[in-house]
């Protein structure tokens, strides 16, 4: 009775041994052949699964690292285009400051001729007055 209750637990453990050795894990030795091979159906088909899976999810990778460099190249080349609209901006800037900084000084130079010429003005018609 002793040896039938040692062989026993011996070959439930080679059982296992050879479960596991098949690439599935199984607590319930007394599996039949029918399940052991759904289970390691089940296991290809799930080990796909995730092969595609990872598969999908480096092409997405490659696709969004693709897009992202379109989008720095663009980013440089709109950095270049602005700074060559502000290189010709500049120019027109300077003249036209140089332009307003001369109406400034004419207008100037104008007030006190045009505050002369009206007191000449009021002076003409006073004295265009006294004579009449």
């Amino acid at each position: 009775m002793m040896q039938t209750e040692q062989a026993q637990p011996q070959q439930q453990q080679q059982q296992l041994v050879v479960q596991n050795s098949a690439g599935s894990l199984s607590f319930n030795s007394n599996l039949s052949k029918e399940d052991e091979e759904m289970s390691r159906s089940a296991l290809s088909t799930f080990r796909a699964k995730e092969e595609e899976i990872e598969r999908k999810k480096m092409e997405v990778r490659e696709k969004v690292q693709a897009q992202l460099g379109r989008v720095e190249e663009e980013t440089k080349r709109l950095a270049t285009i602005r700074e060559e609209l502000e290189g010709l901006a500049d120019p027109m800037r300077k003249e036209v400051s140089q332009v307003r900084k001369k109406i400034d000084s004419i207008n100037k130079d104008l007030k006190p001729l045009g505050h002369t010429c009206q007191k000449k003005v009021t002076q003409l018609k006073d004295f265009y007055y006294i004579l009449m």
